[in-house]
């Protein structure tokens, strides 16, 4: 039987369903963790993915050839949350860090900054007001105002003064500013890595920095005709606009995320 023409965009998700399960084998899932697997939290330590999460994935992981997450959470992060799941790749800190095949492979470059980041680090919390969260990922400082958006100009200020100071890039989220090695590593660069052997590729994403997956898609497609990719953006107050004017389709919550992909599974 011939395949199924690769659909064109705007297309509904019985079409984009429809085309996946028939290139399964050759498909792969991408997925942010915050906002997307996992509701966001005043407090990072506290997310937890929404509890239908675990099992959708261990069965997506099943019936596709690939399913990986990429986050802004170190690696070690995201292992507590789905070391049950055997075959889920991690891409934590933008793709800095990888957890595949049971190793954690780091992005040489982005090393030689750990003590740059720690003494960040230490003076985020001597010099913030108390309020700001200092989040501390190894390989770069996250500065959460969620509880305390009043102070959103002078933390924002703040870290554009010490990135220029230490040559650091800057990377702008959903209530929240955080700081970088200046290491040329995004998802969009995971993406388009990820994608370089696949005939098609769903990406689900929330804020700012999952625009640059779209992109990605967006890119093979160009230049790829049998290749298509799904952009999907998951509703939130802060950035959901203009993640959603990115995305092919807008869902409204994680738990909407575990529900549509439960449904679409039905189709394999």
């Amino acid at each position: 039987m011939a395949e199924t023409a690769r659909p064109t965009h705007p297309l509904t998700t019985d079409e984009a369903w429809a085309f996946t399960a028939e290139r399964a084998s050759a498909t792969t899932f991408f997925f942010d963790f915050d906002g997307v697997l996992s509701p966001v939290t005043e407090d990072p330590d506290a997310s937890q993915p929404v509890p239908e999460v675990l099992g959708v994935l261990e069965r997506l992981a099943e019936s596709v050839a690939r399913v990986a997450i990429v986050s802004a959470r170190p690696v070690s992060f995201l292992r507590s949350r789905f070391e049950t799941l055997g075959n889920v790749d991690l891409h934590g800190l933008y793709g800095l860090e990888v957890w595949h095949d049971g190793q954690v492979v780091t992005e040489p470059a982005a090393l030689d900054f750990v003590p740059t980041m720690a003494g960040l680090a230490d003076s985020a919390r001597a010099e913030l007001p108390a309020e700001i969260l200092v989040e501390f990922k190894r390989l770069s400082v996250a500065l959460h105002y969620r509880t305390a958006p009043e102070h959103a100009r002078p933390v924002e200020r703040w870290a554009h003064e010490q990135a220029e100071r230490l040559g650091l890039r800057i990377q702008h989220g959903r209530m929240v500013v955080e700081l970088k090695p200046p290491v040329d590593q995004d998802k969009g660069m995971v993406i388009t890595e990820g994608v370089r052997n696949a005939g098609c590729a769903w990406y689900f994403g929330d804020d700012m920095s999952d625009v640059k997956a779209f992109d990605a898609l967006r890119a093979r497609e160009a230049v790829d005709p049998a290749f298509f990719g799904m952009a999907v953006a998951v509703a939130n107050p802060e950035t959901g606009a203009e993640v959603s004017s990115a995305a092919d389709l807008t869902l409204e919550s994680p738990q909407a995320v575990a529900a549509f992909l439960t449904e679409g599974l039905r189709r394999f």
